[in-house]
């Protein structure tokens, strides 16, 4: 029965968050998503007045449009292969009335501390000095807004008469005009931006703290993410394959100045670019190593040289984050969150977390597979198991991530695309199978008073 059901409050309205939020609503679960911006999309909008969103003027995704689509909600056909910010904030707005859930969404309601109560439930209170009551708190708050800064800073950096700055800092690359740049990083971020710079700029230098393996955009003609990829094939095997793969495409990447990567295909997060092997074979963007300090107007490297630069953009990762909650109840120092299929915690049967991960590929189709999930786990048609078998899952999981992945705060939360999928399914078959014996029971009571309010009630 509905009225039994418990009620849901849902931090976050971006790809992850809309995911869970069209899930519960399908489901009949009473909740309300708390947005802090004016409109849905999160990351994925442009100038986005929550101040989070790191998309700059020509972001364009770096997975394919029907690997990141959502299963029942295709992109445009008329969409290119690898979609602009633009494109990809619509079709979220066009996702959340298609399924016409908008009235769940309180949009510019930011949430500034949530407390768990002693008997169980929640209170959130929200910037305009409101709490409300819930039984259940879903956290989709994204994990890319909090810059990391290099750790610890450069000698020299307090001095350099340079700019320095973030890359969620970055809009576009007028910027570089006319200027020396020195992008560091070598993820996708640090790539594009160099990239971009390469236009503009006098100089542009990347320079790399480790290699990294890089990945065409298209490979056969084809989108390189849309390559077969079975979980049923052990890993290795996959692994030499596409390894073989890139490496034909790619050659030896020291051949155009970059770090041999120091790991395996697949040990890290790969960057997928279709521009930079060009930029540089063109001689536009200059291969450094490692930023040894900076001094005034100068930054000398690891190898030794010294070139005279006035922009850096920092392209270090971010911080895992979640300001609403006291750091004494939930954190993640050094990026690191241990939960059950990275979304159950395993203290709180009432907390859950949302697109907490990071995968070769997009996350919006394993953010719509975890909110599935959630509404059977909140409706009684999945029960969690048993907390000895739920624990050694989880440090089964840390022990597996830690063994194949570089240890770096950048791949505390990686899965693999595919293989995500297959495991939640089968896992959520064997939770479906324990719920049955239970007598579908609801593993979390409707016990605290308040209603969620929607949209719609509120402005009534």
């Amino acid at each position: 029965m509905p009225a039994a059901l418990p009620t849901v409050c849902l931090i976050g309205a971006g790809s992850s968050g809309i995911a869970v939020a069209k899930a519960l609503h399908e489901h009949g679960v009473p909740f309300d998503c708390l947005e802090a911006s004016d409109r849905v999309g999160g990351n994925w909008v442009f100038g986005n007045r929550n101040g989070m969103s790191a998309a700059y003027r020509d972001l364009h995704i770096n997975t394919s449009r029907d690997r990141m689509a959502y299963s029942d909600f295709p992109m445009p056909a008329s969409y290119p292969d690898y979609p602009h910010h633009a494109q990809i904030a619509a079709y979220f707005e066009d996702y959340v009335d298609h399924f016409g859930f908008r009235d769940h969404i309180l949009f510019e309601t930011s949430v500034q501390h949530v407390a768990r109560r002693p008997q169980g439930g929640y209170d959130v209170r929200t910037a305009d000095g409101t709490t409300r009551s819930y039984d259940v708190v879903l956290v989709a708050n994204g994990h890319h807004w909090n810059p990391r800064w290099p750790e610890p800073a450069f000698e020299g950096a307090d001095t350099f008469t340079g700019r320095q700055m973030h890359a969620h800092a970055y809009v576009d690359n007028t910027i570089f005009a006319g200027r020396r740049a020195l992008v560091l990083g070598m993820g996708n971020s640090a790539v594009d931006i160099a990239v971009e710079a390469s236009y503009v700029a006098d100089r542009t230098f990347l320079a790399a703290r480790r290699g990294a393996w890089i990945i065409p955009k298209y490979l056969f003609g084809r989108p390189s993410d849309q390559l077969k990829n079975d979980p049923r094939i052990p890993f290795k095997i996959r692994q030499r394959v596409i390894h073989g793969i890139v490496r034909l495409h790619t050659g030896d990447l020291t051949r155009y100045g970059l770090p041999r990567p120091d790991h395996r295909f697949g040990e890290a997060h790969p960057t997928v670019s279709g521009r930079l092997l060009d930029r540089i074979q063109h001689g536009r963007i200059t291969p450094k190593p490692n930023i040894r300090r900076l001094d005034g107007g100068q930054v000398e490297f690891a190898d030794g040289t010294h070139e005279d630069v006035d922009v850096i953009v920092y392209c270090t990762g971010y911080k895992i984050t979640f300001p609403f909650f006291d750091v004494d109840f939930m954190s993640a120092p050094d990026n690191r969150i241990e939960l059950f299929r990275r979304v159950f915690h395993p203290d709180h049967d009432d907390l859950a977390f949302v697109g907490l991960l990071q995968p070769l590929g997009a996350i919006m189709p394993l953010a719509e597979a975890q909110g599935q999930w959630l509404a059977a786990y909140l409706t009684g048609a999945y029960a969690l198991p048993p907390r000895d078998e739920l624990l050694a899952d989880i440090a089964a999981d840390q022990r597996a991530m830690h063994r194949r992945y570089v240890a770096s705060k950048r791949h505390t939360i990686q899965v693999d695309f595919d293989d995500y999928l297959a495991d939640l399914a089968a896992e959520r078959e064997a939770g479906a199978r324990r719920a049955q014996a239970r007598g579908n029971a609801l593993p979390v009571p409707h016990r605290v008073a308040d209603a969620p309010r929607t949209a719609a009630a509120v402005a009534a």
